[in-house]
């Protein structure tokens, strides 16, 4: 007999209606699992009254916000799709993902009221409901409005909950699918319990501000304090709040270099603080040590969107002993480090990382040729990254074993922003690369080959990226050559390009 997903949300409300279970620090707002699930039901009912109904996708573009766990949860009674949308991207950006979707509903924050229509005339989306931060709202007049009894849809645990796009080196996102399987088994590779109290601060559009450790929270029965967006000074006060106590967060580098730098972190105390998880990008080692020595154990981590997301971890006891390790992998995933015919490196080599379990996406939504391509005839998933493996069995992500660079957290994939920039009249080739940045860990380069008589400069070339693509992806630098080095079949050798 095959297994059920749960509803997470509904059993916590039985066995523990009075727990806190959501905290929105933006409008002060609190509920128990009694109350979220009653929202929830609600919700539901009146996505139901708009046509939503199996497996039909539903978009969210806001701000952090608790509704959006909401509506990631109304979605499974309903057997729809949720999908979170990235409000840094640019109108043309998320046009391409909501016709490539297709959502029947777009629920949107108003600060994003004008994007949003923009979006949902391009792509024809039938239904937009506005969302307020708990204010006033057509999202608020429906849950109060909704009434009666919903019948939950059975999801099996291979059915699709989510889809999440991330950009690929095609310079087009992919919709990695994520299943009720892969939700539940990340929950239990995430060490959360009822008892934890996570800080969810990262952007829930993300894998790690939905996956880590905010879902898995939701699973355990614990409590998330949602943050409408990071501000270092903020993010400190709630970390040693005696109040809240919180136990849990993940952060990128760039956020625990920021908060090093709030007065009062010193003598902060945060004594109720049990996991500091940083992942996104390698975490300096100084910066590891620093938050050693106040005794804040910074957990490094690696996974991706379409790994669930968890597939390494460092445990806290190892994280000095092991700086710069993204640790062990997770219990119930396979890692393999390989070189490019496929065959196990030795230890101590560098090869490409990949990954089998059942936190692993089963594919990319409306791609059929991108699975073929990171899927091994034996199921095994190319991550892209390269690593390589101690002598005690952890792993060390050395470099990204394809272009892609990370900037702020947010991976960057120089194919998309080199297209962006073919389309400028002027521009007869361009390569983008990430260069070392002290903020952002990385951020893109570009390097421009002009064509006789053209005339761009840096700005012209930065206001077009800008229109076209989320800021994060945007180079901050221009370069101009006479040519770009090419090997002898004309591929580009950016390993030749300057990042210095």
């Amino acid at each position: 007999m095959s297994v059920l997903a749960s509803d997470w949300i509904a059993h916590h409300a039985r066995f523990s209606p009075n727990k806190i279970a959501a905290v929105d620090v933006g409008s002060g707002r609190r509920f128990t699992y009694a109350a979220l699930d009653d929202r929830v039901r609600r919700l539901a009912l009146y996505f139901k009254s708009l046509g939503v109904s199996e497996s039909d996708r539903v978009a969210v573009l806001c701000h952090n916000d608790t509704d959006i766990f909401e509506v990631q949860f109304a979605c499974q009674r309903l057997g729809a799709i949720f999908l979170p949308l990235n409000w840094r991207l640019a109108v043309p950006e998320l046009e391409f993902i909501c016709k490539d979707a297709a959502p029947k509903l777009l629920l949107y924050g108003t600060e994003f009221s004008s994007a949003a229509a923009e979006v949902a005339r391009l792509a024809a989306i039938p239904h937009q409901v506005a969302m307020a931060n708990g204010g006033d709202s057509d999202y608020e007049a429906g849950i109060a409005e909704a009434g009666g009894d919903l019948a939950p849809m059975p999801r099996a645990m291979s059915d699709i909950w989510t889809i999440m796009y991330t950009s690929g080196t095609t310079g087009r996102p992919k919709g990695a699918q994520i299943t009720y399987q892969m939700a539940f088994y990340n929950s239990v590779h995430s060490g959360v319990s009822a008892s934890s109290n996570n800080l969810a601060f990262l952007p829930i559009f993300h894998t790690g501000g939905l996956n880590v450790y905010a879902n898995p929270v939701y699973h355990a029965g614990g409590t998330n304090v949602v943050m409408r967006a990071f501000d270092p000074e903020q993010f400190l006060h709630l970390l040693t709040d005696p109040e809240l106590a919180i136990s849990h967060a993940l952060g990128v580098p760039t956020n625990f270099l920021m908060l090093a730098q709030v007065p009062g972190f010193a003598d902060a105390d945060f004594s109720n603080l049990v996991r500091l998880g940083v992942g996104g990008a390698s975490a300096p080692e100084s910066m590891i040590e620093l938050y050693g020595k106040h005794g804040l154990p910074l957990q490094q981590a690696w996974g991706m969107t379409e790994t669930g997301p968890v597939g390494l971890m460092l445990s806290g006891e190892m994280a000095l002993k092991k700086v710069g390790s993204s640790g062990l992998p997770a219990m119930y995933v396979k890692l393999r480090i390989v070189d490019e015919e496929g065959r196990d490196v030795a230890q101590g080599e560098v090869g490409e990382l990949l990954i089998k379990g059942p936190t692993v996406t089963p594919g990319y939504w409306n791609r059929p040729e991108a699975n073929k391509q990171v899927f091994t005839d034996d199921g095994w998933f190319h991550t892209g990254d390269a690593a390589r493996m101690d002598e005690d069995g952890y792993y060390y992500i050395v470099d990204r074993w394809k272009d892609m660079f990370i900037s702020g957290g947010e991976n960057v994939y120089p194919a998309e922003v080199e297209n962006v920039i073919y389309q400028m009249d002027g521009v007869l080739e361009n390569a983008v690369v990430g260069v070392p940045h002290d903020k952002w860990g990385e951020v893109g380069r570009a390097f421009v080959v002009l064509k006789p008589g053209a005339n761009l400069d840096d700005e012209a070339i930065l206001t077009h990226c800008r229109s076209q693509l989320a800021t994060f992806k945007v180079p901050k630098q221009v370069r101009y050559l006479d040519e770009l080095p090419h090997n002898a079949t004309g591929k580009v050798l950016k390993h030749e390009l300057p990042r210095d």
